[in-house]
């Protein structure tokens, strides 16, 4: 299984990882937020030390209830960044966490290399004009609504089927599209209560039958600190047990704010594979 990313060919057979690196005064957890490019940079640097194949910027949290930003402010945010990042690490990939089209072109000329979008072209569907024109990776999240009320719209008839079939509708377009490069995210914590990331989680090897990479974001999310009693600050051994559960179940990477413990247990879990 591989995806293209500006003529070279990422191998996702081996799961790899992608750290996260926020623009935002605003993201549920603080640690992850960087205001000046220096703490940016170094950052990206332990990331990358750590062996993250990707990072991720975004300048627009989409925890639930998060504040809305307007796009000005949001490329603000994160063009200055990725400018900073691609001369700093030429060889790393950079990803744009953005549902808008204009953010997206703007960072894919700024040198991001794949686009990640929580709506799936939903917010913003001249994004898949700008994933076509520029011929970058394309990582399409299941969510309902916006970040502002997407915890009113849980309810599903069945959650799992729901899903498999937006996702046969993204690679259905995709394809029309000419468009190769396509990441599937089932989106734990958009639209879903905890209950039901639980079982999204349990179901998600069925995902496999698609074809398609799967990028997996569980990362201190509140279904790890909230059912231990704890917060998000507290969450790194829930999220590492769950990202091992992820990766027994077909994830290809690992969208995360801690990229050491990811690639451990990356290497475990391929271990453990050498003797099934």
């Amino acid at each position: 299984m591989q995806i293209n990313c500006r003529g070279q060919l990422v191998d996702l057979s081996e799961p790899q990882v992608m750290g996260i690196l926020n623009r935002t005064p605003d993201s549920f957890y603080a640690s992850s937020r960087s205001n000046a490019l220096s703490e940016l940079l170094t950052q990206a640097e332990k990331m990358v030390k750590e062996d993250a194949l990707f990072l991720d910027i975004g300048g627009y949290s989409s925890r639930p209830g998060a504040d809305h930003v307007s796009e000005e402010e949001e490329i603000q945010r994160v063009i200055p960044a990725i400018k900073a990042l691609r001369k700093a690490f030429p060889k790393t990939f950079l990803s744009i966490d953005t549902f808008r089209s204009a953010v997206a072109e703007a960072a894919v000329q700024a040198g991001a290399d794949l686009i990640n979008d929580i709506s799936g072209g939903q917010q913003d569907p001249r994004i898949w004009e700008v994933v076509q024109k520029q011929q970058v990776p394309y990582v399409a999240m299941h969510m309902r609504g916006t970040p502002q009320n997407m915890q009113q719209q849980t309810q599903y008839e069945d959650l799992f089927k729901e899903i498999a079939l937006y996702f046969s509708q993204l690679k259905t377009k995709a394809a029309s599209l000419g468009i190769n490069d396509l990441i599937l995210d089932p989106g734990f914590g958009f639209a879903k209560t905890r209950e039901q990331n639980f079982e999204l989680l349990n179901q998600l090897e069925l995902f496999r039958s698609l074809g398609l990479p799967l990028l997996i974001g569980l990362s201190r999310k509140s279904m790890i600190y909230k059912t231990l009693d704890t917060t998000a600050e507290h969450a790194l051994n829930g999220t590492t047990a769950l990202h091992t559960v992820a990766l027994l179940k077909g994830a290809s990477i690992l969208r995360t704010h801690d990229v050491a413990e990811a690639r451990e247990c990356v290497r475990l879990v391929q271990e453990l594979g050498q003797f099934s």
